[in-house]
Parts: structure tokens; sequence; C-alpha cells
């Protein structure tokens, strides 16, 4: 590895630290009765309102058309989260240090497939929670509605516009994840430059001395 992979390696190991205290997804719904919005913060270890009171009011309003409570103690993968991101803090300041390709290029393996299953594991949970609906304590009933957020974008649910972003701690892990991917291509750049061999430039012809001239003329 270059000096610049490992620096890139060991400032993505940092980013991912923030996951720590940075919120990972946002999620927002407006309405009329709601102008203002409420929003929900998703972080790696727990679920909090945006404000002290949004959490409990969206519960609330789950509670008419028969949706579960979200609860931090409800999802199991939030106690799982702390210690997935502490290994891939760990092992990438261990790849900046130890400074091998075939260490970086497990741990960005590994931070790719973490990425991707924790996505999937998201949109689940928004599956689950629009769908699975207690329809004998649901005071609206619709036939046939659900009320899946978005993993990404806006959706219309009833009078509700939902909302789902990336907060800052996705962003920085987005950027930790640009950066691996940047200290893999300069690690293999810098190995196919080692493998190619090293061919001298021809050397220029002599020039012809006074002995060559007169042998040539002979």
């Amino acid at each position: 590895m270059t000096r610049l992979s490992r620096l890139l390696v060991g400032t993505a190991a940092l980013l991912l630290a923030l996951l720590y205290v940075l919120p990972l997804w946002h999620v927002r719904l407006v309405a009329p009765q709601y102008p203002e919005g409420l929003g929900m913060h998703i972080h790696i270890a727990s679920v909090q309102g945006a404000t002290e009171t949004d959490l409990n009011n969206i519960n609330n309003l789950n509670h008419y058309i028969g949706m579960q409570r979200i609860e931090t103690d409800a999802i199991p993968e939030l106690k799982i989260m702390p210690w997935l991101v502490g290994a891939l803090v760990a092992g990438g300041l261990l790849v900046a240090v130890v400074g091998r390709r075939r260490p970086l290029f497990a741990w960005q393996g590994g931070f790719l497939l973490l990425g991707v299953a924790g996505l999937v594991d998201f949109w689940r949970w928004e599956y689950d929670y629009g769908h699975n609906l207690d329809l004998e304590e649901a005071i609206i009933k619709i036939p046939g509605m659900s009320y899946q957020p978005p993993l990404l974008g806006s959706k219309q649910l009833l009078n509700f516009t939902a909302t789902s972003w990336p907060a800052s701690g996705g962003i920085a892990a987005g950027v930790a994840f640009a950066l691996g991917v940047a200290a893999v291509v300069l690690a293999v750049r810098a190995r196919r430059a080692e493998r190619t061999p090293f061919l001298p430039a021809p050397a220029a012809p002599a020039a012809p001395t006074a002995d060559s001239r007169l042998a040539r003329t002979a």
C-alpha cells in the first residue's frame, strides 16, 4: 500500500467512528395537521424523535392505523450495530497501520457487505412495519392499504408525505466508503506498477570514428 492509501483508510475509519454520535438515517412526516413535520432519527443503537415529543406523536398516530410502536428495544439490530461499526473502525485503523493490500481488500469487502446487508435489513424492517398491521386495534381501516415508508426519497401515505434520507452519520459513512474505494484503486495501481518490468531505453548508436570511416572507404 502507498502512504496515501494508508492515510485514506485511516481517515475512513475515523469517519465511521462518528456514527457513535451522529444519526445514521432520518425519516420525516409532514401533513396539514403537522405543517412543521414530525421527525425520527435512527442511530446505530437507538431510535429518537427529532424533538422530545416527535417519536411519541408518531407512535400515537400509528396506533390509529394498526402499526407497531417504534421502540429501540424492539429492534434487535440496534444491539448489534455498535459492535459491527466498532469492528469496522478497528479493522480500518489496523489496515492503515499494517499497510498490506490483502487486509485492505478484505476490509473494504466487509464494509461493502455490511452496508448492503444494512440497507436490505432496513428495507425489510420498513416492509414489516408498514404491512404487518393490527387491524383489530386499528381505528382507521382501509382495505389493501399499506404504510411502508420509503427507503430513499418521498412517498405519500394517506395525508402524510414521508421522506427518508441519510442523516449526517449516513453521509459520513458514504464518504468513508468512497475513501476506502480510492485506497483500493491506488493499491491496485501500485501493485501493477511493481509487476511491470523496467525496460531500459535502447542506447544511441555510437558516432563513427575516423578509423571506421577509413575502413569503409578502403
